[in-house]
């Protein structure tokens, strides 16, 4: 078919010609006059930086900037702003010595390591004891993050929706009581909460699997309040709150206004429990044998430690950068504790705050943990392939924050799968790190499967030196 070119072409293709020799002759014209523009304003600035005075130079700036942080100037333009109390998502952005100086010691020689068909034991058993133990299948719990206070109604469901599909455990988090996240979960976990509707009606207690009583986290603890403004909505009718009322957490769960209370609570808690293990969470302080104890005498069936690097979501600066010890150092000493007092075998121990990779999971469980919260990382894998949706102008957490209008743009199906990925290819690592180990079963890992690069991790976790 022959093809024929009209004169409209040829009119077009002229006025475009006739365009760009004119865009050229402007380029010529004004190049001159921007580079000498251009040229004045940078002699300008460069003359005054070199030749004002100290007081008066814009690079006063850089000594600055050397003593305090472009975090510290941010913030305290939040509170010049407001004259209030400011608060962050995800923890404290200090770095606390940790577990990279820690490293696997496989035999190489000595002791085989395993053939990837090998069969390898990733089950674990929470408060083995309790008269219906918690039995999930990975290592990895998704920890505690609350409806309202925190998340979204979608981001909650999907997360339920992964640990059904992972078979471990999710966790309710300190908010009111979510009926769609109890649904989609398989083994759940309900936490006893230090707010006013943190005692849960009995209906809410039988369709857990465990029960987490909530006294710290790794960034919060004490009371602290949420306006009614972030907290509109279902979850203030699902909170019993008046609508203009704010969110205010106690000290202690509702019940517990003294010490000498603990033992009445622990009573009639243990009697609405119905066998199903009681755990109790706390943050890491400098008095963590103390606390330990006491919920030793209490008969708690597991402990969740959180470590200062805990993420928790709207705490204040001063409670995540300067309270709580590094988890590294809380793990050590918990395990230590509850060898001394010789109830290992009935009292599980859970590690939270901080824990992102595969290794640092496995060093934790060889060092005597039984299981790790994760919660910065699966909330970070909700939102993956979505952050197009709020991108550049918003985070990609305005995806699953509840005061978020971009909340309901969180596609739940999408969520929960990136979660269940990034959580099945941890496990596998994980798996393909007790293989080299010649390990089938994480109760066979243990410290001497590590070595210590420095003496401070040697001398803290008993793990010897390779010197």
């Amino acid at each position: 078919m022959q093809i024929t070119i009209t004169s409209s072409f040829w009119l077009f293709l002229l006025i475009l010609l006739l365009a760009l020799q004119l865009f050229l002759v402007l380029i010529l014209i004004i190049k001159p006059v921007l580079r000498y523009l251009v040229g004045q304003q940078i002699s300008d600035f460069v003359g005054k930086l070199l030749s004002d005075k100290y007081t008066q130079n814009l690079m006063e700036v850089w000594p600055a900037g050397k003593r305090i942080s472009v975090l510290n100037i941010l913030e305290n333009g939040f509170r010049a702003q407001s004259g209030k109390i400011i608060t962050r998502p995800l923890g404290s952005p200090k770095h606390f010595p940790g577990f990279d100086n820690l490293m696997f010691a496989p035999h190489l020689m000595t002791r085989l390591s395993l053939p990837e068909s090998a069969q390898l034991n990733m089950q674990v058993t929470i408060g083995p004891k309790a008269d219906k133990p918690m039995v999930i299948n990975i290592p990895i719990m998704i920890g505690a993050m609350a409806y309202g206070i925190a998340l979204s109604e979608e981001a909650k469901r999907a997360l339920a929706r992964a640990a059904k599909t992972l078979q471990t455990s999710t966790c309710s988090g300190e908010g009111p009581f979510l009926p769609e996240e109890r649904t989609e979960a398989g083994k759940y976990t309900l936490q006893i909460s230090r707010w006013a509707w943190g005692a849960r009606t009995q209906e809410q207690i039988d369709s857990a699997d465990m029960l987490e009583v909530q006294m710290g986290q790794g960034a919060d603890m004490g009371a602290v309040s949420v306006e009614a403004v972030e907290f509109q909505g279902r979850a203030q009718e699902l909170s019993g709150l008046a609508p203009d009322e704010p969110a205010i957490s106690f000290p202690a769960p509702p019940g517990i206004q003294k010490q000498s209370d603990w033992p009445s609570f622990m009573k009639s808690l243990r009697k609405r429990s119905n066998g199903i293990p009681i755990a109790l969470k706390l943050m890491a302080t400098g008095h963590l044998e103390d606390d330990l104890a006491a919920a030793i005498h209490l008969g708690f069936d597991a402990i969740i430690i959180d470590g200062a690097q805990g993420g928790s979501h709207a705490t204040t600066p001063i409670k995540q950068d300067d309270f709580g010890i590094p988890s590294l150092f809380a793990l050590i000493r918990a395990v230590r504790f509850l060898d001394k007092q010789g109830v290992r075998d009935r009292v599980s121990l859970i590690v939270a705050g901080g824990y992102f990779t595969p290794g640092e999971c496995l060093k934790a469980i060889a060092l005597g943990a039984d299981a790790i919260y994760m919660a910065t990382v699966p909330l970070l894998s909700l939102t993956h392939n979505q952050v197009s949706k709020v991108i550049p102008w918003e985070p990609p957490t305005t995806l699953v924050f509840y005061d978020s209008p971009a909340k309901t743009k969180l596609d739940i199906d999408q969520a929960a799968t990136s979660v269940v990925n990034t959580i099945t290819s941890m496990v596998l690592e994980m798996e393909e790190g007790m293989r080299s180990l010649g390990k089938t079963s994480l109760k066979e890992l243990n410290a001497d499967d590590l070595v210590a690069l420095d003496s401070l991790s040697a001398e803290v976790t008993g793990v010897k030196r390779i010197y």
